[in-house]
Order: structure tokens, then C-alpha cells, then sequence
């Protein structure tokens, strides 16, 4: 399981609208070929900061949706709200305990 975690801060004029945005989206973006699963988190103290985390079936099906216009339509909205430069990693999921 490959997991892509995305760090994004937003001037708090611009929070309702990525809400917006996230909601009109998240299940294209989940049902997208290899997304297993799509979550949103929001900074506990700072509340204009929020982080993605998408696990995918590989890289590759990461890159495919990059290269897609449902991703370049979304990322063309979303980095105009941004008030701080996205963070972005990739990481391997070692494991996970329920």
C-alpha cells in the first residue's frame, strides 16, 4: 500500500470554499483506478491548515491521477487558495493496527 499525504494551508477567507470544493470532488477522486481509500484531516490549533491522506495500489495509479483532468481541474482551484506552499510526501504503509 502506497500513501500520499498532503500538507495544505489556506487564508481563512478561502477555508469554505475547499470545503466546497472537497465535498463536490472527494468521490471522483476516490473511485478513481487504485485509490483505496481518501481522508481529510484539519489542524487541531491552527484550523487554516489541513492534510489529505490518499492510499494507493501503486505509484503508478498516483501518477495517473495526477496526469488527469480531474486532478489538473482540482489542483487548478485548490493552489489559488493557498496561503503557504503544499507539502507533499510518499510513503510506504509498513503497518496498521485496529
Amino acid at each position: 500500500m502506497f500513501v500520499r499525504i498532503v500538507k495544505m494551508g489556506f487564508d481563512e477567507t478561502h477555508i469554505d470554499t475547499f470545503l466546497a470544493d472537497f465535498e463536490e470532488n472527494k468521490e471522483h477522486i476516490r473511485t478513481f483506478k487504485g485509490c483505496r481509500l481518501l481522508e481529510l484531516y484539519r489542524d487541531k490549533n491552527q484550523t487554516n491548515i489541513f492534510f489529505t491522506y490518499s492510499y494507493w495500489e501503486s505509484e503508478s495509479d498516483l501518477e495517473n491521477y495526477r496526469q488527469s483532468d480531474l486532478f489538473k481541474g482540482i489542483w487548478k482551484k485548490t493552489k489559488a487558495l493557498f496561503n503557504m506552499k503544499p507539502e507533499a510526501w510518499s510513503v510506504d504503509k509498513l503497518e496498521s493496527l485496529k
